[in-house]
């Protein structure tokens, strides 16, 4: 059996020997600001995933969700995302203090295509920012304010092949075990999963906001 590592790409060139020259189109598509198209896409939009990493290149991606129009557009390079509670082990929060380099894509339920934005982000516990991005009388305790660098719209491909909208592939919750279940296997604790379960329930009802 042959080295797998030795089919390995390591160098530029090996790569774009793999591949043809980017269209015209998409080598110009970037551009530094939020035009009239991203601010729509950002208004509809009510999930996201961040991506970020820490000083040592250690990457991490978070998904971030609330209802459409959650992230707030400060002005034509800034967006303003709540961060809402969560298990507090704050991995994106932390990347962002030693590495401010972060990159989010945007989803639109039923929309096939995506928004990119890459940039500089920061930590910010704005109390007049804060306040527009309450729920349910709830404030964030703080927002992650991107400063952009680039924006573009992405192609449908990988939507269109995996068919993410279409209900006909759902997959049955039934098919994974529960998360309770999961995650104690993980950790190989023998807590009780009624208990976790019961945990992992009451913060969904009790600590969305």
């Amino acid at each position: 059996m042959s080295d797998a590592s030795s089919h390995d790409i390591r160098t530029l060139p090996d790569l774009l020997a793999l591949f043809g020259p980017v269209s015209s189109l998409a080598a110009v598509k970037a551009i530094p600001r939020l035009d009239a198209h991203c601010r729509r896409f950002i208004a509809l939009s009510p999930f996201l995933v961040i991506g970020s990493a820490d000083r040592e290149g250690r990457a991490d991606t978070s998904p971030k969700g609330d209802p459409p129009g959650f992230v707030r557009v400060i002005d034509d390079r800034t967006i303003a995302i709540p961060d809402r509670p969560g298990n507090n082990r704050l991995d994106s929060l932390r990347n962002i203090v030693e590495n401010p380099d972060v990159a989010v894509i945007f989803f639109v339920p039923g929309v096939d295509e995506t928004l990119r934005l890459n940039g500089r982000a920061r930590l910010s516990t704005d109390p007049s920012l804060l306040a527009t991005m309450a729920v349910n009388g709830r404030t964030p305790v703080l927002a992650i304010v991107v400063e952009l660098r680039e924006a573009y719209l992405h192609c449908a491909k990988a939507l269109k092949r995996s068919r993410l909208w279409d209900p006909k592939v759902q997959v049955e919750r039934t098919e994974l075990p529960s998360l309770g279940r999961m995650i104690l296997d993980q950790a190989r604790s023998t807590e009780d999963v009624a208990a976790v379960e019961a945990r992992i329930e009451q913060a969904y009802r009790d600590k969305l906001y």
